[in-house]
């Protein structure tokens, strides 16, 4: 699974879901050497807490709706770049499923538990 799998989509949007979370995988990791394996049955959505909301956000947005996709990568970790046009990271590192959600911030633990086990199936062991 890719550090992050989530496709922020515009529905008066042209472009399909999996071209833009092929596009984001670009602009935030410059590579797109992966293969989609599945995506989410249904758009999955995570609410910002308030002072989220009030700070980083301004009041713009409450939170995302999102199409997940479970891709495994192809390239070598010397593929992956986040030093792009507008990085969103200053670092990265391989995690397992259990770590991930540990690391992540705690309000958006539920939407990855929810990924984590619609795509359980297919994940590598």
């Amino acid at each position: 699974m890719t550090p992050q799998t989530g496709s922020s989509f515009h529905e008066k949007s042209q472009e399909s879901p999996t071209h833009a979370a092929l596009r984001e995988l670009q602009e935030e990791l410059g590579t797109k050497l992966v293969e989609i394996v599945t995506s989410t049955g249904s758009w999955l959505q995570y609410e910002l807490p308030d002072d989220v909301v009030r700070g980083a956000t301004h009041g713009r947005w409450r939170g995302q709706l999102q199409k997940w996709f479970l891709m495994r990568f192809t390239g070598r970790d010397t593929d992956i770049d986040i030093a792009t046009e507008r990085p969103e990271f200053s670092d990265w590192k391989w995690v397992s499923p259990a770590e991930l959600v540990r690391l992540i911030v705690p309000f958006k633990r539920p939407l990855y538990l929810a990924v984590l086990q619609e795509f359980d199936a297919q994940m590598p062991r």
